[in-house]
């Protein structure tokens, strides 16, 4: 790197957010993640040993996977290169395996690939990696925020160790924001601030475990603060909220986390947990997810975890899915609610379920010839020599409407499918069937 490089990287460094300038450079510094980087946990020995071997590092956004495979960068005796796969192409990729190679061949040490977003690489790009890693001249270091059991190579996966990444608790968040505000050298440490306990508070609260957006919060607040006559620039809860009015959520509409908040929103409502069920659609709809989807989702589970034993469910659910149509936003949000609660607090038969699955395995696996010609269509003149329709019994012309006689082809004949809870309206339908079935 030549003099006009380093100076370049010097005024760069010193111009860049103060998020990156306050990013640990030692495992000492790091905060948090301590069921990884712990003293004596498996990542912070090997990184300590510089032993380290091809992982992936997993978890939202602000919890420190760049600044972990920034550390390692600076501890490690091997070759480091760090990529963006939002930039990087196959041309890249090759580019670093060659220069991988040749480090390897003329000093004997093996070479460390930094992937930032590695999720965004297509197959074909992580699929150029693959050998590499495999025979050891690269050793491996994704970074994504996307579960990689979905995301990455099945292959690439298999050969790396999951390092999970939690958010960062608030504590670790007010630490962080303490030093920012006395670091003269890297932080704000040169500008005479006077941070508030409550407004530190306030941006941890608010930042929802993501240390760049507390960061970046306080570094708008220190700038765009008018200093007192003293020069002191106050920083106090008014001037916070300014600065970060709404609660960051880790919530992307085709991402891990969607997945993650629209199963536990199912399995509140199924559960019979409105408390919950309701804090996940609040979540959903905070975080800008579609209500027409959301209301999808409650009609199936209307039918799926409620069916008869509250038949209404399915009426709630799907009037709420059609009143969001004409509604719209914010007001629709009473709807949703109105619908998940009744949902959540409904009696529970998944019996509906229970029998399409069964029927449906019937029809996969067992070879039905035809169905009893007795039900068969007769409306035509022709039918009875065909003997359709013969011997139909007609079930209003019955006592009780009803009349016992064979319904399902000959290869089923006595198969349930159907079997009613005890719970809600259905243990007046299971009554009514064991009747009719001449059960005891």
């Amino acid at each position: 790197m030549n003099l006009f490089d380093l100076q370049r990287e010097k005024i760069l460094k010193k111009e860049a957010p103060l998020a990156a300038r306050m990013r640990p450079e030692s495992l000492e510094e790091f905060l948090g993640q301590t069921h990884i980087v712990g003293s004596n946990m498996l990542l912070y020995r090997a990184i300590k040993a510089d032993k380290l071997t091809s992982i992936i590092l997993y978890g939202p956004p602000g919890t420190g996977k760049t600044t972990l495979a920034g550390i390692i960068a600076n501890t490690t005796r091997s070759g480091f290169i760090q990529l963006n796969a939002t930039a990087a192409g196959i041309k890249d990729i090759k580019a670093t395996i060659e220069t991988a190679r040749d480090q390897l061949a003329m000093t004997g040490s093996r070479t460390i690939l930094f992937i930032d977003e590695i999720h965004r690489f297509n197959k074909s790009q992580q699929d150029a990696m693959l050998p590499h890693v495999e025979d050891g001249t690269i050793i491996l270091i994704g970074a994504t925020t996307e579960n990689p059991y979905f995301e990455v190579n099945k292959a690439l996966v298999s050969r790396s160790v999951i390092f999970e990444l939690e958010p960062l608790s608030q504590t670790d968040i007010i630490v962080l924001l303490n030093r920012a505000v006395k670091d003269s050298e890297k932080g704000l440490g040169a500008m005479p601030i006077v941070a508030m306990d409550d407004a530190l508070e306030f941006f941890a609260d608010k930042a929802n475990g993501d240390a760049r957006t507390a960061l970046n919060a306080i570094e708008l607040a220190a700038l765009t603060t008018t200093p007192a006559e003293d020069g002191t620039i106050t920083i106090d809860l008014d001037v916070a909220s300014a600065c970060i009015q709404k609660r960051v959520l880790c919530y992307e509409k085709d991402g891990d986390n969607h997945y993650d908040t629209i199963s536990a929103f199912i399995k509140s409502m199924r559960g019979s947990n409105p408390d919950a069920a309701v804090f996940y659609l609040a979540k959903m709809l905070y975080a800008g997810e579609d209500p027409k989807f959301i209301a999808r989702r409650i009609v199936i589970c209307a039918a799926e975890d409620v069916g008869n034993a509250d038949p209404h469910a399915l009426m709630v659910a799907t009037a709420a899915a059609q009143a969001i149509d004409f509604i719209g936003m914010p007001e629709g949000r009473i709807i949703l609610s109105q619908a998940v609660l009744y949902i959540s607090c409904a009696p529970k038969s998944n019996s509906a379920l229970s029998a399409i699955t069964k029927a449906w395995q019937d029809v996969e696996q067992v070879q039905v010839k035809t169905v009893p010609p007795h039900l068969k269509d007769a409306h035509y003149s022709s039918a009875s020599a065909l003997k359709r329709g013969v011997d139909y019994k007609y079930a209003h012309d019955y006592p009780g409407n009803y009349v016992s006689q064979q319904y399902l082809p000959d290869e089923l004949v006595g198969k349930i499918y159907y079997e009613p809870s005890d719970n809600g309206v259905e243990r007046k339908i299971k009554d009514s069937l064991i009747k009719l079935r001449g059960e005891t």
